[in-house]
């Protein structure tokens, strides 16, 4: 569904909520009750930046929703691929790789504001990662990276529907 609301209006309306907010600027999601914050951890989101444009590996901003919980019960550094286990695992031991891997969870994001009303095409999720190095610093392909073991923390503390603001 997607609300033609303003920001101001969803704000108030979901803020209250127990509801994830992610600072570009700070590199952080929070985990929020109202103003609260209830749980947080260091993230990754674009090198490119921000921005709503298909193909453009940019993160969306705005208000989203969590629209599916993909992963459950998988081992820690399971490496998925087009949302579905591969069966392999990857480890820290492991060579860095240029390869950005989806890994452990995924949080699959829809955007509930006309601008970012792409963004469940555009495949943007909050998941773990092989480039746990780079997690605090702009690095991801629009996705919002976390390193794998608050990724577990994350995927168990919310739910479907838990509302998601990213800003700067």
């Amino acid at each position: 569904m997607i609300s033609n609301s303003s920001d101001s209006t969803l704000e108030t309306q979901w803020s209250e909520e127990r509801h994830l907010s992610v600072s570009i600027q700070s590199q952080l999601v929070e985990l929020k009750q109202g103003s609260n914050c209830i749980w947080a951890a260091p993230v990754s989101t674009a090198k490119n930046g921000v921005g709503e444009e298909e193909g453009s590996h940019q993160t969306p901003r705005g208000w989203f929703r969590i629209a599916e919980k993909i992963g459950d019960q998988l081992p820690l550094g399971s490496i998925l691929q087009s949302r579905k286990p591969t069966g392999m695992i990857w480890t820290p031991e492991l060579p860095m790789s240029e390869e950005d891997l989806i890994l452990t969870r995924i949080l699959w994001l829809e955007g509930v504001e006309t601008h970012n009303a792409n963004t469940k095409n555009r495949y943007i999720y909050f998941h773990g990662t092989n480039q746990e190095s780079l997690i605090g610093q702009p690095a991801s392909h629009g996705c919002i990276r976390l390193r794998n073991q608050a990724m577990i923390q994350l995927f168990d503390i919310v739910e479907i529907q838990t509302p998601v603001w990213i800003g700067i």
